[in-house]
């Protein structure tokens, strides 16, 4: 391994959703949490506890009682509200601490470092690591080395083994062998499951065994990817640190707590999925071109007559205000909705996403005035949410009201099966915590 000019630092978040629950909830310290999907459906989060308990990811809800039954576990309803405030906090005191600062995902981000020492390494995110935990209450582990994928590798080690105190470094070429003997192949960064099967069935089964094959052998077998993560795992620095930042698409989908069978009904979830794309464009200052909407009934009933389809709004001038992306996934929706089927489940993704300081303007549709006015107003409506928080103000078309018109509108938020969901302590005056 070469000696390198930098070194990269993946920080990342213990555990993130059940970590942010404990936060307010000292009392469930070293017991089992686990956080559960939308609409209360399965397990899609758990504390290392959880893990030792046995607890299988996404496991339906309903089967816990009767899989562990005596247990005590900790039960949440997913609030990502919360998570997102309480690891934005995270990273900010992450950026304070390093020269470069990526954020790559709502629990993680790659820091660029000089080029120092171990002991300097080691204790710069030692301190990190105490720094987060003293000042929000998260625990967060560190992995640093001179290349990306090898620092994801870190990380792991730095979860796994308390040794480490919570900061793993591999800067020499006996580290760097050591770690891959004992790293699986199927936990590489950049290793899908396409690519496992493949390199499991030339009995490939750890990192080590990968980055001993030939070169040429992985380009021919797994094309440009692979060799990138080749290169990388053998001390090759390749990715370029600006793909981390940005997506290439942004998804957000969900099941119904029920079935919906109205244009209505689907208009007003597929509005707050556009909203929620817009409001992630805004975030990472980008803006997109294609927004495409997709619906589909439950395929688990069998009785019941099946339908899916999606369809693409393809823009001129690419946007990120919810105004505009959501009128053009509205659009998407009314050319695909066919009444008579009962849907369970609809998203929205935007992609041809770029930036949004290098917007190419179209001027058959390009109207500087209105683009001025929605760039004002998503402004401050981002600004109030902020302050007073999320959906404070919203689209008419994000408001649901309940069935057969019995009840008063509503936000999205209340739309969601929701029984074991957490206060927003720090981002909604209504949740703040009282003292007694």
């Amino acid at each position: 391994m070469m000696k390198p000019n930098k070194y990269y630092a993946i920080c990342d978040c213990d555990s993130c959703y059940c970590s942010c629950e404990r936060v307010f909830r000292p009392d469930l310290n070293g017991k089992p949490v686990v956080v559960l999907s939308n609409n209360d459906g399965c397990v899609v989060a758990r504390s290392k506890e959880a893990k030792q308990l046995g607890i299988p990811m996404g496991i339906p809800y309903y089967q816990l009682a009767e899989r562990f039954p005596g247990k005590e576990i900790g039960v949440f309803s997913s609030n990502y509200e919360l998570y997102g405030d309480i690891t934005q906090r995270v990273m900010e005191i992450i950026r304070d601490a390093c020269p470069e600062f990526y954020r790559y995902s709502i629990d993680e981000a790659f820091c660029v470092l000089d080029n120092l020492p171990y002991d300097a390494l080691k204790t710069w995110g030692e301190e990190l690591c105490l720094k987060t935990r003293q000042w929000v209450d998260m625990p967060i582990s560190i992995g640093i080395a001179p290349t990306k994928t090898l620092a994801k590798c870190a990380d792991r080690f730095a979860k796994d083994y308390p040794a480490f105190k919570h900061c793993c470094v591999i800067d020499t070429e006996e580290r760097r062998i050591k770690a891959l003997k004992l790293f699986p192949l199927k936990e590489v960064w950049g290793i899908g499951r396409r690519y496992l099967e493949r390199l499991e069935s030339y009995g490939i089964r750890t990192a080590y065994d990968f980055a001993m094959k030939p070169r040429a052998w992985v380009r021919k077998e797994l094309h440009v990817t692979g060799e990138r993560t080749w290169m990388e795992l053998n001390g090759i620095d390749c990715i370029p640190t600006e793909q981390l930042a940005t997506k290439k698409s942004i998804c957000t989908s969900r099941s119904f707590p029920g079935m919906i069978e109205d244009l209505l009904g689907l208009r007003t979830q597929v509005s707050n999925y556009a909203a929620r794309c817009a409001e992630k464009l805004r975030r990472q200052h980008t803006v997109c071109a294609n927004i495409m909407v997709f619906i589909d009934t439950n395929r688990f009933r069998d009785d019941l007559p099946q339908y899916s389809n999606s369809a693409m709004e393809v823009l001129l001038t690419p946007v990120n205000s919810t105004q505009e992306v959501v009128d053009a996934a509205l659009r998407a929706l009314k050319r695909i909705f066919i009444q008579g089927y009962k849907y369970k489940r609809a998203g929205v993704i935007v992609s041809a996403i770029s930036d949004e300081g290098k917007v190419q303007t179209n001027f058959l549709d390009f109207n500087p005035e209105k683009h001025e006015k929605l760039k004002r107003l998503t402004a401050s409506i981002d600004k109030i949410n902020k302050l007073n928080g999320a959906e404070t103000v919203v689209l008419g078309s994000q408001q649901y009201t309940a069935k057969h018109g019995k009840g008063k509108a509503g936000s999205f938020r209340d739309a969601i099966k929701h029984d074991f969901r957490s206060h927003n302590f720090t981002t909604r005056w209504e949740d703040i915590i009282r003292v007694k």
